[in-house]
């Protein structure tokens, strides 16, 4: 049997390159959906997609909402797809960059079946592929299944439903140290990097070890998810880069704890996608709003890899450096215990200040 990350980085892999693959769900009598990404299919997959029944979009909730589409299903809406409509269609439907210059892409009817399992993780597995969280899907029944043998199944990855929904355990059981090195930071000279690598073949975890942190009871410690525009290169539109840097001044000044590199750009969604809700503020839309507009929750981070993570650096209690209250309950959640919550934050500038205003005010952040 192939390891289930295994199979999630090849099946994620062909996603995100416009290929099909076929998810099946928790019971052999539930139907299999033969799966293509919103994003990357061309008309030539949705083509694929007819010669096996009525194909159907599905888009979470909250793209749901944006579009003014009614909320019969929980989980995530279906669209079934009219022979009139093309991929440039699913394309103006799933992504939001076209709302504003093309704001009227219904009538929409969507169904009133409950989504499978199966569909359920279709959307899951567009998210873990970094790629807009829609997905076109056939259910491959009686009828479908001869036509899909027949056609192209025997070419296609296949992978469980639960496979895919279970990431986050899978992912953060199968964590694993690679390597140790002394890096001398400047403002911190005795630190230690240690690399931690998934299992899926995904980037790697990074924990920034300052002096020696369990000669503390409860260290300080940093969960802090990468941002290459505010950490690398200086963007004034988040505060990211200063409460990097500002945490290493704030453990090393008090001799010892940790920072986690956690790789989850932008809250979990990507850097592109990222860099698409950026596009969607300078519209006028807030952080939530942008997020929401395109289809994802306002957080979609996942913090089972924190915890194995401090696990092998021998933590178990900790004074978290955040300002963010939804981080001590994830990593409590965890088994790790938050003995307390240290503030951690940083004057605004005029690109950021309304940014830092949502999330006060919409996320709950303690600033």
């Amino acid at each position: 049997m192939i390891d289930p990350l295994i199979q999630l980085e090849r099946v994620t892999a062909d996603f995100r390159r416009g290929l099909p693959v076929i998810v099946q769900g928790a019971t052999v009598s539930e139907p299999a959906v033969f799966a293509l990404s919103a994003e990357t299919a061309d008309a030539a997959g949705l083509s694929d997609l007819r010669d096996l029944g009525t194909p159907q979009l599905l888009l979470t909730h909250n793209r749901a909402r944006t579009l003014k589409i009614r909320l019969y299903t929980p989980d995530l809406v279906a669209l079934p797809i009219a022979k009139s409509r093309d991929q440039a269609w699913v394309h103006r439907v799933a992504d939001p960059a076209f709302d504003l210059d093309e704001p009227f892409q219904g009538p929409f009817e969507a169904s009133r079946n409950a989504p499978s399992e199966a569909a359920i993780a279709a959307i899951a597995l567009a998210k873990l592929s970094g790629l807009l969280p829609a997905a076109l899907v056939v259910p491959l029944d009686k009828a479908s299944r001869p036509k899909a043998d027949a056609h192209m199944e025997s070419m296609i990855l296949r992978i469980q439903a639960a496979h895919i929904l279970s990431y986050d355990g899978y992912a953060a059981a199968a964590l694993r140290p690679v390597s140790t090195a002394h890096v001398p930071l400047a403002e911190s000279e005795d630190t230690q990097l240690f690399a931690f690598r998934p299992a899926d073949g995904g980037p790697e975890h990074i924990a920034i070890v300052i002096g020696d942190p369990t000669r503390s009871e409860a260290p300080l410690v940093r969960l802090h998810s990468e941002c290459f525009t505010g950490d690398l290169i200086g963007s004034l539109k988040c505060d990211c880069g200063d409460q990097l840097r500002g945490a290493i001044k704030t453990i090393a000044d008090e001799g010892a704890g940790v920072v986690l590199y956690l790789a989850q750009e932008g809250r979990g969604i990507g850097l592109m996608n990222k860099l698409r809700a950026y596009a969607l503020q300078d519209k006028g839309f807030d952080t939530v709003e942008a997020n929401e507009r395109l289809g994802f929750e306002v957080d979609e981070r996942l913090f089972g890899q924190a915890k194995s993570m401090l696990t092998h650096l021998g933590i178990s209690k900790v004074r978290l450096l955040t300002n963010n209250p939804d981080k001590v309950e994830a990593l409590s959640r965890f088994g790790i215990h938050v003995v307390e919550r240290v503030q951690h934050q940083f004057p605004s500038n005029e690109h950021n200040w309304r940014y830092l205003d949502t999330k006060k005010k919409k996320t709950g952040h303690l600033l």
